[in-house]
Parts: C-alpha cells; structure tokens; sequence
C-alpha cells in the first residue's frame, strides 16, 4: 500500500480544530481509563542547540491505526518545533501516512489546554492572560475562544514587539479586546484564566501573582529542566496534568522537585466526572500537560481521513 505524503500546509488545510475537540475529549477520557495504554515520551539532547523527542505508541480505542512521532526543537528557529508523524496501519504495520506535525502538534496541544481550561476555570471566568506571545500561545488563545466565552485578552512576552504584534493580530481574529502589557503582572491583574507556554526554565508565577478562583494552564514544562509556575502554587491548587508519571518525571510538578502527592487528578478523569476538579469559586486550579502521543493520533487520523476523501497529498511507494 502507498504511503500518503503530507506536508505542513496540506495538514493546516485538512485539520479543523472545531472537529477534533470532541474527539480529543472522548481520548482524553479513554486514556485515563484503568488498563488503557500508557504513552511514552523520550527525550534527548542533540549536538547544538536542539533537543529531540519520540512520542509512541499513539492508540486510541476505534482508530485502527498507531502513531509515532519524532520531532526536534530548536528555540531560535521559527518554527521551533520541527518533525514529523508517521501513521500506521494497526493490523499490519503498514506506513499509512507521513505527515509534517508541526501544525498537528500545536492545534491538539491548544486544544488539550483548551479542554483542561473549559473544566477547570470557573463558569462566569472572561478575562484572559496570555504569557507568551509565541505560536503555542496563539493556539491556546484560539482554541479556548473556540470552547468558551472570552471578554478581553492581555497578552505579555519579554519581547515586547512580539506582544504588540500578537495584540494586533488576534484582536480582529476574536472580536475581543487584545492588549500588549508591559509588566507580567499588569497582564495577570484582574485576570481570570491565564495562559502559559514560554521556554523559562526557572518559575516565575509565584504566590504573589495568583489570586483566588484563578486557572492557570502551563505548557511550557514539557521536558526536564523547564517549569512556568511555583513549587507552592503548584502544591496548593487543584493540580490537574494529562499524564501522572510523566507530570513528575518531566512535567510541571517534577520541574519544581515535587512529587506525585501534589496531583489532584488527570484530565480525563475531571472529563469524565471521575474527579469534581474545581470544587469551590476561591480555588485555584492549575493544568499541566506535556503532550502524549495519543493526541498526535486523534488529530493524524483526522487529517488523513479527510486527505483520502479530498484528493489530498502525494503517494509514494517507500518498499518499492
């Protein structure tokens, strides 16, 4: 069987987010189901700058095919998530599809925190932070305006011309006011849900920055060595991540030398109502997701569905 080659723009045009979201929930939901298959992530340091990551095995319950994904990142590149999927047929091994996951990658990572922020947040939260005027933060943006309500957006990068930019691009996008703040906490001031996916490798929202009934979704701690949010922030909230072991071996909770005992639940779990999440207005609610390769399925599978029926791609013979 030929393999479908996809590139970067034929997966913009093939994946729509509003389609995947539901999809990406009921995964969300299965994957935190006792004896289902638990996702792998490793990692290592390439020559230069870089660092590189395998996500596998992707399988989700109903999709008769697996995922494997490899891809490097390279903060000063734009992008600098470079990489690809290779989708494969689950009864025989069989390389269906090898796409470009740089876009994959950022719309199902919007879209996780998304789901995480529509549970989580309180029900009457508007006002949104974003920290981080990068492509990640774009996403989150757009895919929470795609779950829920939002009445204005301040946004704060260490670049300011970045933040200026990203205001001025998003604004018409949403319908909403979009502002660049000058300080992090002018950006956090007021703000009801805040969103985080930066490169830092020391914590910077502290204590001091968070206020009661606020949600916090961090994404930037995927990989050891990075964190975005307070040891004590991090132990006193309502700790929510996609995956518990790996929360801890490279995700927000274990970034800050935490442990287990700070995680209240998986997404899936609050999801499937398995754990109430927020249960007070006053509490503080904080989501810290690192990526599984689960995700990676739902969204590939959706894309090269709709390639096969659009007439998409370009096939090619590897075997031959």
């Amino acid at each position: 069987m030929p393999t479908l080659i996809l590139t970067r723009s034929d997966v913009e045009r093939l994946l729509e987010p509003a389609a995947l979201a539901p999809a990406l929930r009921d995964a969300f939901v299965a994957y935190s189901t006792p004896g289902a298959t638990r996702a792998e992530r490793v990692r290592a340091a390439l020559p230069g700058p870089g660092t590189a990551t395998v996500l596998f095995p992707g399988v989700v319950a109903g999709v008769p095919a697996y995922s494997v994904k490899v891809h490097a990142k390279f903060p000063g590149e734009d992008p600098a998530i470079r990489g690809v999927l290779c989708l494969h047929d689950a009864a025989t091994g069989a390389l269906l599809s090898l796409m470009d996951s740089t876009y994959l990658t950022a719309v199902r990572t919007g879209l996780a925190g998304a789901l995480a922020a529509k549970v989580l947040a309180r029900r009457d939260a508007g006002a949104v932070a974003v920290v981080g005027a990068g492509a990640q933060g774009e996403h989150q943006l757009r895919a929470l305006a795609l779950l829920r309500r939002i009445a204005r957006v301040r946004v704060f990068d260490t670049r300011a011309e970045q933040a200026r930019t990203f205001a001025g691009r998003l604004e018409p996008a949403l319908g909403v006011p979009v502002v660049a703040s000058p300080t992090l906490a002018d950006a956090l001031g007021g703000a009801d849900i805040v969103l985080v996916a930066t490169w830092a490798r020391t914590p910077f929202l502290g204590p001091d920055l968070i206020r009661p009934g606020m949600h916090v979704t961090t994404l930037g701690a995927d990989e050891p060595g990075k964190a975005e949010v307070a040891a004590e922030v991090v132990r006193d909230a309502v700790f929510v991540c996609d995956d518990r072991e790996l929360a801890v071996r490279m995700g927000a909770v274990g970034g800050v030398g935490l442990d287990a005992t700070a995680i209240d639940a998986e997404l899936g779990e609050v999801l499937a109502g398995r754990h109430p999440g927020r249960t007070s207005p006053d509490d503080v609610t904080v989501y810290g997701g690192v990526g599984l390769a689960f995700q990676d399925l739902v969204a590939a599978w959706i894309v090269y569905g709709a390639a096969r029926a659009r007439g998409v791609g370009r096939e090619v013979d590897l075997l031959a």
